[in-house]
């Protein structure tokens, strides 16, 4: 049929739904809308929407009411829904009016917020808030009346001190990131704090109070009767699956992902988020889990596992001919979701501000932070934007939980409608270009280190694996300029031997597989290769068990390239690194690594490091002190090793980053000491000079510091609650320092 007939019919179906709106209205004695602007509106969304159209005429009060009431016009503030939801259960006196009370509330709400969405009144945001702020509150609101009915039958569970217990609720997918779309099931993981008992006539264990809790609490929001259903609740996420408890304690489950837990679920964990129960007690468990999920380490692996995750999806999409999947398809919600949390994964663990569950937020970040190009973040933020707007007008049109795009001509026109497009063709050249230009992006951000390897790749990965004779392989080396070839081979033997390597785990083998053979190339591309590489064996040695650095470097050509160029440099770099392998993050970028900082972006530098650290936390404290002092020292080791900063200045660098350090281990001491005796009494301070090369400011990179203290407190005390002799508070200041 042209498209201007199917428009014609769509048009069409709006105004029957709309007149039959209107006779339903009419035998209820309601008040029928004369406002041309609104009439307009509500046949543009009864066409884009059976769900809003068939539960309007099915009950045409509750569209006068969202009228009259003001809310299908309104931004709901925060709270709104919450107040809305526990006021509507508090009526209930059991499951059954409980489950219908949700039901209601949740028709209402969500033919608000498709109403909202459909007619441009919302923006995806808004919708996406709105839409998790309903779950957020239909499950609070129903775990608060099932836990009072259950501790009515069984008792209060309590732990062996007799503390009560309750439930914790964790949100993840898309309702933990707070962006829930429109028929989307929710994801639910349940924990609770300790085993023990409940303290009723017939007691029983905590495990089976809040097992039974879980499942009444799955029923009332997931049953399907006659009022339809809350939402679908999706528990599989939780740990062993569906073969394991629908519901853990902590120590069990911090257990399981500390030990067992898989790759992917490090992933699921990135959105997890207490949404109802014991908040307290959720924000102790998010914080036991917390290093499963952000590694101290920069954590290259995270690359290979989500390309792998990337490949699965789409090889299942292939078999199931799914691949006009707007979520899991080419260019689709998914990619743009992963580019996002490879970096998360990566770096947030050293970066607090990137543990941040909204991919919007969380692109904002890498723009900012320098991690993607302005133009990357823009194509992926339009992309994500666009295609979220997508799904929900798919799922809006039977509140059916769907992400294909429609195969039949009239579905198709009317999804291109609803969209703001005349005709599905434009529509689906706009689509197009957001999905090619995601998937761009997406392939830039995951493409392998290093492209395919050609023949010379194939050689040195024969000969890293040992499957040339010795001829062979002294003329592979020998051909990538090796002085000494036979050392070399031996060197790569006595690598390959080690107990480390001998000792790897799969995983692990595969990953140094994949960077011997670069790594050669790497060194080959040098000005020593035998001395580089002989250095630079001993590096992988020492991180060889630690498979992420073998990652950072596989993953990154170019932090390998600059590895290759400063270890075979410096032989000073090169132990540097192998003691401190964390180091190796600061090789990604080479605009940082040949720029030291001087002494203001030092202190900022150094700022940055230590704001998310508690000022409790001297371990923390001093990891990050030594981090600092180490990586940036590196720096100068490099620009002076290339020539990016004069020798002359290079005392005058490593001086200020001693300057620097000693200034804030000054401050943190002191602060410490006065959280415990109080402040010196008069205007008494501690003075440091210093001596030798620090003094002259010709410090070295293996110089000692040279200090002696001075204070001019006199014999006064401290004011604290605990005071120390001037003399003695002083003394210990210097013994903290030091």
């Amino acid at each position: 049929m042209p498209e201007s007939d199917l428009t014609a019919v769509l048009v069409g179906q709006a105004e029957r739904a709309w007149a039959d709106w209107q006779a339903a209205a009419a035998e209820r004695g309601l008040a029928i809308p004369s406002d041309e602007h609104f009439i307009a509106e509500l046949k543009r969304v009864f066409e884009a929407s059976e769900f809003v159209a068939s539960g309007c005429t099915r009950e045409p009060a509750l569209l006068c009411e969202l009228l009259d009431s003001g809310d299908l016009r309104a931004v709901y503030p925060p709270g709104r829904l919450v107040v809305r939801v526990d006021t509507a259960v508090d009526a209930a006196a059991d499951e059954a009016a409980l489950s219908s009370v949700l039901r209601r509330l949740r028709r209402r709400e969500m033919v608000r917020i498709a109403w909202r969405d459909l007619a441009g009144s919302a923006d995806l945001e808004e919708t996406l808030e709105d839409l998790s702020a309903l779950a957020d509150a239909c499950v609070d609101a129903a775990l608060e009346r099932l836990h009072a009915w259950t501790c009515a039958e069984y008792g209060t569970p309590r732990d062996v001190d007799a503390e009560a217990q309750r439930l914790v609720v964790l949100g993840m997918g898309k309702l933990g990131a707070r962006e829930l779309n429109f028929s989307s099931d929710i994801d639910l993981i349940f924990a609770f704090p300790s085993h023990g008992e409940t303290d009723g006539p017939r007691p029983r264990s905590n495990q089976e109070f809040f097992t039974r809790l879980c499942q009444r609490l799955i029923n009332a929001l997931g049953a399907t009767g006659e009022e339809g259903l809350v939402f679908r609740v999706d528990t599989r996420l939780r740990p062993f699956g569906d073969s394991g408890p629908l519901v853990m304690g902590f120590d069990a489950m911090e257990d399981y992902y500390q030990s067992q837990a898989r790759e992917w679920e490090r992933y699921a964990m990135v959105k997890a988020r207490v949404i109802a129960g014991d908040r307290a007690a959720g924000e102790r468990l998010m914080q036991m889990l917390r290093p499963f999920v952000y590694r101290r380490y920069l954590d290259f692996g995270a690359f290979e596992n989500l390309r792998e995750m990337k490949v699965l999806i789409s090889r299942e999409l292939r078999r199931k001919g799914l691949e006009d999947n707007v979520k899991l398809g080419p260019g689709g919600i998914r990619e743009v979701e992963f580019v996002g949390q490879v970096f998360q994964l990566i770096r947030g663990g050293r970066e607090p501000a990137l543990q941040e569950r909204r991919i919007l937020a969380v692109l904002d970040l890498l723009g900012a932070g320098g991690y993607l190009p302005d133009q990357a973040v823009a194509d992926l933020v339009a992309g994500y934007r666009f295609l979220r707007r997508v799904e929900n007008r798919l799922q809006a049109w039977s509140d059916r939980q769907t992400h294909d795009l429609p195969r039949d001509d009239k579905a198709r026109l009317r999804l291109a409608r609803a969209m703001g497009y005349a005709d599905w063709a434009g529509f689906h050249v706009a689509l197009d270009g957001h999905r090619a230009r995601v998937q761009s992006q997406f392939e830039q951000v995951f493409a392998t280190g290093g492209e395919e390897p050609g023949e010379a790749g194939r050689d040195l990965a024969a000969l890293w694996s040992g499957d040339l004779d010795g001829p062979q392989a002294v003329e592979v080396l020998a051909s990538l300029g090796f002085a000494r070839p036979d050392e070399a081979l031996a060197g790569l033997d006595g690598l390959r031997q080690s107990r480390a390597c001998r000792s790897l785990s799969t995983r692990g083998r595969e990953r140094l597989n994949r960077l011997m053979p670069l790594l050669l190339q790497a060194v080959g591309e040098t000005d020593g290769p035998d001395t580089a590489l002989a250095r630079l064996l001993a590096l992988v040695e020492a991180v060889v068990q630690r498979t992420a650095y073998l990652s950072l470097l596989t993953e990154s050509p170019l932090a390998l390239a600059q590895l290759a160029r400063l270890g075979g440099a410096s032989p000073w770099i090169a132990r540097l690194l192998t003691r401190y392998p964390l180091l190796l993050d600061e090789l990604l970028d080479p605009r940082r690594l040949y720029a030291p900082p001087r002494r203001d972006e030092l202190r900022q530098e150094l700022d940055g490091l230590l704001t998310a650290i508690p000022p409790d936390d001297l371990e923390a404290q001093m990891d990050r002190l030594r981090q600092f002092a180490q990586s940036n020292m590196l720096r100068v080791a490099a620009a002076d090793i290339t020539g990016a900063i004069p020798l002359m200045v290079v005392s005058d660098h490593l001086t200020e980053i001693a300057e620097v350090v000693l200034a804030r281990v000054l401050e943190l001491a002191g602060n410490h000491l006065y959280a415990q005796h109080g402040r010196p009494a008069g205007d008494g301070g501690l003075l440091i000079v210093a001596y030798g090369k620090l003094g002259g400011i010709e410090l070295g990179y293996g110089s000692d510091l040279d200090l002696v203290f001075l204070h001019g407190g006199g014999d006064g005390m401290t004011d604290g609650a605990r005071p120390l002799a001037h003399g003695v508070f002083f003394a210990r200041l210097g013994q903290r320092i030091i």
